[in-house]
């Protein structure tokens, strides 16, 4: 099997996962006040660093929203798993359930089986981040196969800073597709 992500400069795919309270959210659209999404996906309740990235992720919420960046994150995992990893978060940010495995595919992000029944009951994304500009692309994006390789979040927001500002002029970079 080959692997592709998603392009940056491409637009960030529609996809459709749960809220919470179960109702549908297009995790493209972004809300009213902000002009940028930042899209989080996590490994799930059963990982522990991915635990302590959300937490950490929180430190940065306030930060972003001045920028006009809205954050989520998302997870494979269902409604009960979320329901049980929330008591474990203290975020205020949102969090949705149900990215199915076709979406991960979509997004062009590594997937892992379980390595017992006591990890988790499901295939499950390794940890992605993508940066949605104004216009619906892909600004940034980094992907990972595993927990340990992440972007240091300090350096992350820098650089959605440095990107925003305008009298930087700075365009979407690794858009080159093999001609001049």
């Amino acid at each position: 099997m080959t692997h592709s992500a998603v392009l940056a400069g491409s637009p960030f795919p529609k996809i459709i996962v749960n809220q919470q309270d179960e109702i549908p959210i297009h995790l493209d659209a972004i809300s009213e006040g902000m002009d940028w999404k930042m899209v989080v996906v996590y490994r799930g309740k059963h990982c522990p660093l991915c635990t302590k990235y959300l937490n950490k992720l929180e430190n940065y919420k306030q930060r972003l929203q001045r920028l006009g960046v809205e954050l989520v994150a998302v997870s494979a995992d269902d409604k009960a798993k979320l329901t049980q990893h929330l008591t474990e978060l203290s975020v205020s940010f949102p969090i949705f359930y149900g990215l199915s495995v076709e979406q991960m595919q979509e997004l062009g992000l590594y997937i892992s089986n379980p390595r017992s029944k006591q990890e988790t009951d499901h295939p499950f994304a390794e940890p992605g981040i993508f940066v949605i500009n104004e216009n619906g692309q892909v600004h940034l994006v980094d992907i990972s196969n595993g927990p340990f390789a992440r972007p240091e979040l300090d350096l992350l927001v820098s650089g959605i800073e440095f990107i925003k500002d305008p009298s930087n002029n700075y365009p979407i970079r690794g858009t080159y597709r093999g001609h001049v």
